[in-house]
This record gives structure tokens, sequence and C-alpha cells, in this order.
């Protein structure tokens, strides 16, 4: 019974909210589906209070924001997409999930801007508006390129994300050294990344040297020998840099494979997607300096800053992007005299959000992303 009141009222919330927009009759009516209900609710409230956020600093009377929901079901989705466009809604906000755009090619006069990262296999009239594979790969090549890596190792999950890393390595055309696909299972991952940093041969070479010096005439051997027993192993590692396509603990997971054969940040760069700023990276010192491309650190702080002190609590990630999305869109209804037509996503545009530069062109959305490091206890921007 309180979870229907508590969504009786936020649907109630939400209709306040967005009544102050709904006198003019030259309107351009948006929509806005996602998680009302469910599950997955407290997404969709951070997503209609950034929305109100980025209404309110428009601060104009052209656009009026109508909020649906999907209860992040397929089926649902399409059905409330419909009911928004048969009340001349042209543009949607949304979905959040990438399983609920598989229906909404029948809709086929409607632009839907989803929340979404993934690229592959999406309805044509969907722009994926998420910070996609191929924005941070983009980012990750100009940093090999500042730093000068010319032998670049990556690492990819063998997850339901492999194939979005796989196309964005190919589009990008980033400069490698080798594609390494792994294990998400621990017990196996090690193993692999023994194979790949040759680290029984360089534990081998270690131990032919120690023996190889008791057995010679060599002046200081006894100081040499100590010396060699204070390392792990012995010969050089044929990469220069990792770059990790995974997250939270099984990022650890790898970065812990990596330091057991001897492989440390310090040898070569850690690399790995964008991490949201997460503090946990701070407290791992064994794995600083470890490298990311990211949204503008300094404007996130300030949104959530701004949301905190106006609703209390701290926002989903995904609402910072659709604090964006708001704007981008007004952009680009502005630069187009308020007609949606069919090159309204398609020419080639660029809008300053947050998160950074958006670049828009052939109903594609990519982002200028911001380049970090972990180390010493804080996030550092290299560019």
């Amino acid at each position: 019974m309180k979870k229907i009141v508590q969504f009786i009222t936020f649907t109630f919330i939400c209709s306040i909210l967005f009544s102050s927009y709904t006198y003019a009759e030259d309107k351009i009516k948006i929509g806005l589906i996602i998680p009302l209900s469910g599950d997955h609710r407290e997404i969709g409230e951070s997503i209609v209070n950034s929305v109100r956020l980025a209404v309110n600093k428009i601060d104009s009377d052209r656009i009026q924001i109508i909020p649906r929901d999907t209860k992040s079901n397929p089926e649902e989705t399409l059905k409330v997409s419909k009911e928004l466009y048969n009340q001349g809604v042209k543009i949607i906000l949304g979905p959040v999930f990438n399983k609920n755009l598989i229906y909404l090619d029948e809709l086929s006069e409607v632009f839907f801007i989803s929340f979404t990262n993934k690229i592959i296999k999406n309805p044509k009239n969907v722009i994926a508006a998420g910070i996609n594979a191929i924005s941070q790969i983009k980012t990750i090549s100009k940093f090999q390129k500042i730093s000068n890596l010319e032998r670049s190792v990556f690492l990819i999950p063998n997850s339901n994300f492999k194939n979005e890393i796989e196309e964005a390595i190919k589009i990008t055309k980033i400069e490698l050294k080798e594609i390494f696909i792994y294990d998400t299972d621990p017990t196996i991952l090690t193993s692999q990344i023994e194979k790949l940093t040759r680290y029984p041969q360089r534990k081998q070479r270690l131990k032919d040297e120690i023996e190889r010096l008791k057995q010679s005439e060599e002046t200081n051997k006894e100081s040499k020998i100590a010396n060699l027993e204070k390392k792990d192993t012995l010969g050089g590692i044929n990469f220069d840099s990792v770059i990790i396509a995974d997250f939270d603990e099984s990022l650890k997971s790898v970065t812990t494979s990596l330091l057991y054969t001897d492989v440390s940040s310090k040898r070569v760069r850690y690399i790995c997607m964008n991490q949201w700023f997460d503090k946990s990276l701070l407290k791992e010192k064994s794995l600083q300096p470890i490298f990311f491309p990211s949204v503008n650190k300094k404007n996130y702080e300030e949104y959530l800053n701004e949301y905190l002190n106006i609703f209390k609590k701290y926002p989903n990630q995904i609402s910072f992007l659709s604090y964006d999305l708001v704007g981008l869109v007004y952009f680009l209804l502005f630069d187009n005299d308020f007609i949606i037509d069919k090159k309204i996503f398609y020419k080639k545009n660029r809008f300053k959000g947050k998160i950074g530069i958006f670049e828009i062109n052939k109903n594609k959305i990519s982002h200028l992303l911001n380049f970090y490091s972990a180390q010493n206890g804080e996030f550092i921007k290299i560019f």
C-alpha cells in the first residue's frame, strides 16, 4: 500500500512540476519515458528531478515535458510512447534501459533520445545518448598520443559488453598491440593474465639468472644475487599500457592479477573506461596511477551539490545525462526554428553541456570527454 501511495504522490508531483509549461498553444511537446514504478523507480524519480532543474535553467515557455511510466517493460514502453505520439509528441527522452528499445521502430516518425550507451542493433529512430564506448576510446586514443604510448593491450571481459567494445575499437581505429579477451571468473582470470604477461617465462628467467650467478666467478655476486632475490621476475614487458574495459570489483580483479604477475602501474600505464570518479579507486594505492576518460568533474560536482541542496539526496548518474539532454533538445529546436523535421538530429552540430561537448551528426550523438588519473589520493585532470 505504501508503494502505491508513493507512486500516486510522485505522479501527482510530476504533473505539478511540469504544469506551468502547458498553457501556450505553440509549445513543443517533449516526452519523457522512464520507470516511475517498480524496482527502478528511484532512477526515474532522479531523472524527473534533474529534468525539472534543466527546464528551470532554460526558462523558456516554448517546451512542455510530459513524463510517462515505462515500468521498465518493453511493451509498456511502446504503449506510453504511442500515447505520447497521439498527443503530438515527436521527440521523446528515454527509455533508460536498452532492453526497452526493441519495439520502438513501430513509431518511425518519433525520435527517441535514449539514455543507453549501447550502439549496436538499436532501432533507426533511436539515438543513443549515453557515454558510449566510441567516445571513451577516442579519448583514450588522444591520451596514447600525448603520452607516446605505442604498444597498448586492450583487455576486454567476455561479457555482454564485449561486442560494443570491439565495434568501438573498429570504428575509432585506435592503435593497439593486441586485443585480449579474458574470463570474468577470477579463478580463471589470473592464469590468463599470466599467459598474457609471460609471467612463467620471466619467473624462470629470474631463477636461471640467480643460479648462473651462484655458479659464476663474478665480483660482487653475493650483492647481485641479493638484489635479484628481492625481485619477482626478470625481463621486460612487451607492452607499455593496458586498457581495461571493466568496472568496480571486476576491474580490481584484473589489476590484482596484473600486480601478481609483476606488471604494476609503475611499469605500464593502467587505463580504464569511465569510472564516474569512483572514490574506491583512491583507496587502492597499489593500482595508482590509473587513468580514465570521464565527464567534466567540476561540472559534475556542481550538479551533485545543486541536486543535493534542492532534493536532499544524491541523484543517479543517469540523471546527469538527462539534465544535459533537455538542454541539447532545446538547443537543436532553437537552432531549427522550433521545427521538428528529419534534419534536426541529422545535420552536424555541437552542444556544450555539463558533461562536456556533445557532437551530433547523422542521427548519432558522441561526447568529447575529459581525461583524469586517480593518484596520490585525488583525481587529477590530464586534459
